[in-house]
């Protein structure tokens, strides 16, 4: 492509980003100070090259999928964020009393409402965590919650129900055998230690063994990687001109009701992405741009999702702006 096409494209993007509206030749000869013929044979070379294309209600072009990708792999410029923005921002991330995934989901909040576009937080923790400790706090006749902590710092609490007649020291004597028998191993591993050798060991040293065994096993049944999913401004695709259509509007709030097909957006690699249309697997209508997060043990993907005729360069200074606002937490 030459330096002319590129700077043709550019406009036409550009234009249609921020207009929604077909971009004609007219407007494009007034800009490039050229003559309506130059203009007319080199957007016939990006139309034929499948970079622009035609709308049947219009005489204008608007931007391919291919367009859009040429565009974004090749001409778009990085952008810096506003002082509004980063202040914004830091003040998420500046707040200590924050857990890391409340100041991941909050931060995108706050992208969400500057760009207009729906935000996805696709967050767990991974498998390297070990377990640390196991804590009992009693909270009543029969009652406990059980603290489970692993060596990265991840807590997830569980609610045990026991039997009154059982001693607080049968419990305070379980737990201890507990910890000092898995302590250090991998969350996958848990039920497997629990089984061949926390409870062989429980039942020489606690009476009422069986039931003290099987509601600790039933705490930790379901506690490892979990994916936890957030959807933020789900509503603001459909204030967008490309939306107008009923079916249309339908067939993507479906979408955002599948939490299977949501999480589809996670993403594994480092770096941000952009997937433009059908290179997503969410939705052709749609660009997803997305990263990979990683942070003491809880990991992740944050994306935004937008009209095809996205911001793409605030989009990507955005989402790398919290993705590394997240390393620093």
């Amino acid at each position: 492509m030459t330096d002319r096409q590129k700077k043709l494209l550019k406009l036409i993007v550009e234009n249609y980003i921020k207009s929604a509206k077909p971009v004609s030749s007219n407007a494009l000869c007034r800009k490039l100070k050229c003559s309506s013929a130059t203009v007319r044979n080199e957007m016939a070379y990006l139309e034929n090259a499948g970079f622009i294309q035609k709308m049947h209600t219009s005489s204008g072009r608007v931007p391919s999928d291919r367009g859009y990708r040429y565009y974004v792999d090749n001409i778009m410029k990085p952008e810096e964020l506003s002082d509004e923005e980063v202040i914004r921002l830091e003040q998420i991330f500046s707040n200590n009393a924050l857990v890391l995934s409340d100041a991941i989901s909050k931060s995108m909040d706050i992208v969400s409402e500057i760009t207009h576009y729906t935000a996805v937080v696709l967050g767990k923790s991974s498998d390297d965590n070990k377990i640390a400790k196991v804590e009992v706090v009693p909270i009543g006749s029969g009652k406990v919650i059980a603290l489970i902590i692993t060596d990265k710092g991840h807590v997830e609490n569980r609610y045990i129900s026991i039997d009154p007649n059982i001693s607080e020291e049968e419990v305070r004597q379980t737990v201890e055998i507990i910890n000092k028998l898995i302590a250090g191993v991998p969350i996958s591993e848990v039920p497997q230690a629990l089984e061949f050798g926390v409870k062989p060991v429980i039942a020489k040293y606690v009476r009422r063994h069986e039931d003290l065994y099987n509601a600790f096993y039933n705490a930790f049944a379901n506690f490892g990687p979990r994916t936890n999913l957030y959807v933020r401004g789900a509503g603001n695709l459909l204030k967008e001109p490309e939306f107008n259509d009923v079916d249309k509007v339908r067939s993507l709030l479906d979408k955002f009701d599948d939490a299977s097909l949501v999480k589809n957006i996670r993403e594994g690699d480092d770096g941000i992405k952009i997937y433009i249309g059908s290179e997503n697997q969410f939705d052709d209508n749609v660009s997803v741009i997305k990263t990979y997060y990683y942070k003491d043990g809880e990991e992740g993907t944050i994306a935004l999702i937008g009209p095809k005729r996205m911001e793409y360069n605030r989009a990507e200074a955005l989402l790398n702006y919290v993705k590394e606002n997240i390393k620093k937490i």
